[in-house]
């Protein structure tokens, strides 16, 4: 009786590794041993696969591309897998137990099954699904949290719209410019040949000129659109962004874009493509710089830097001049304020950071500096 009650207090503690010797059958206590022994083999066997369960759990959640997080009735972090954690710059070490007001997940939590939502804290311009759900553990409901990113997904159907719209206006513009303009041409040179006195020949001449200047102005404008969707595929090779920045800064004339001096990087990009979006962004700050010009106290000014983590190259331009007005339209093909922009060198460089699997973000600057600051982020290539 001793040994069963020993046994039994172990299986209580979680330990099955107690047996009882000498239990036979036909015999009350020996038929007692033997069971009990076989329910200890039956828990530890159970314990075991659980263990080798909740092991390949573990293993699943940290392998997601996903980030899941899970939070009990009193909104505390439960569980953060690996995704979670890259995703919202938290620690599975400090970020446990702690409440979703400290951690600023808040809207997360409240947030309903297939929300699209766009989180403070997540990686800039990032767009996730919400996936809800509930379980219990140890008898306590909690909530489970999984989230997708879609933006990839969001801009390539944006992109596809675009494309198709792009298509059918270039086909009824083109349509249309083409004789207008050759009839527009044709008549100007059979101008001067014209001998009715009957006929305004200044006004003639005028609308002529008018209608020709319009062709062909529309047709430069259909041809700049064509641009976003004729973007070849990149073709990558080793390249120093010291060099690219230099020959950027090199390019612009109107006002001297400074390079800020640090340790040279070499990433595998497209250079040309590459080249060309900082084109795009530099000519847009010393646009904005040079807006401003007289009417603040500096001088008009462009820098260049560029910071290097282990996963991406920050490369940044920053100005001088008034900041952003209207930041929702940043990123809208055809969208400008200048009077004569054809809203298409932001679009156009985020596709090429798209290309390369980066993004371009633009924001007021918060240095205590007026203007904005454009960041080219490219992530590195083995």
């Amino acid at each position: 009786m001793q040994t069963l009650s020993n046994v039994v207090a172990a299986l209580r503690e979680d330990d099955y590794s107690f047996r009882a010797r000498g239990g036979r059958r036909n015999d009350a206590l020996g038929d007692l041993a033997l069971e009990i022994n076989a329910l200890a083999a039956m828990l530890q066997s159970q314990r075991a696969s659980s263990l080798e369960a909740m092991a390949l759990v573990e293993r699943v959640m940290s392998s997601m591309q996903s980030p899941m997080l899970a939070f009990d009735p009193e909104g505390r972090l439960k569980l953060l897998n690996t995704a979670g954690e890259r995703a919202f710059g938290l620690s599975v070490s400090t970020a446990l137990n702690r409440s979703a007001e400290v951690l600023k997940l808040t809207h997360l939590l409240k947030a309903s099954d297939d929300d699209l939502l766009s989180l403070d804290g997540a990686q800039p311009t990032a767009r996730w699904v919400v996936k809800r759900s509930s379980f219990r553990l140890r008898g306590v409901p909690h909530t489970l949290l999984v989230l997708s990113d879609v933006s990839a997904a969001l801009h390539e159907e944006e992109r596809t719209a675009w494309k198709r719209l792009i298509r059918v206006l270039g086909h009824e513009i083109n349509n249309s410019l083409t004789p207008i303009k050759s009839i527009a041409g044709s008549l100007r040179g059979r101008f001067t040949s014209l001998q009715t006195s009957n006929i305004d020949r200044s006004d003639f001449a005028s609308g002529l000129e008018v209608i020709e200047n319009r062709a062909e102005s529309l047709n430069r404008f259909l041809q700049a659109y064509r641009q976003l969707m004729g973007l070849p595929a990149p073709k990558l090779a080793p390249v120093s962004v010291t060099m690219m920045v230099e020959c950027v800064a090199r390019l612009e004339t109107r006002i001297n874009v400074a390079v800020m001096s640090v340790s040279d990087v070499e990433l595998k990009v497209d250079a040309d493509q590459i080249q060309q979006a900082l084109i795009n962004l530099t000519r847009n700050a010393v646009e904005a710089a040079l807006s401003v010009d007289g009417m603040a106290d500096e001088e008009p000014r462009v820098e260049i830097a560029w910071e290097n983590s282990e996963s991406e190259i920050v490369i940044s331009v920053l100005d001088n001049g008034a900041g952003l007005m209207n930041a929702e339209n940043l990123f809208v093909p055809f969208y400008t304020t200048k009077p004569c922009g054809t809203g298409i060198g932001l679009v156009l460089a985020q596709q090429i950071a798209q290309a390369h699997k980066g993004t371009v973000h633009l924001a007021n600057r918060n240095d205590g500096q007026s203007g904005c600051r454009a960041e080219l982020r490219l992530p590195h290539r083995s």
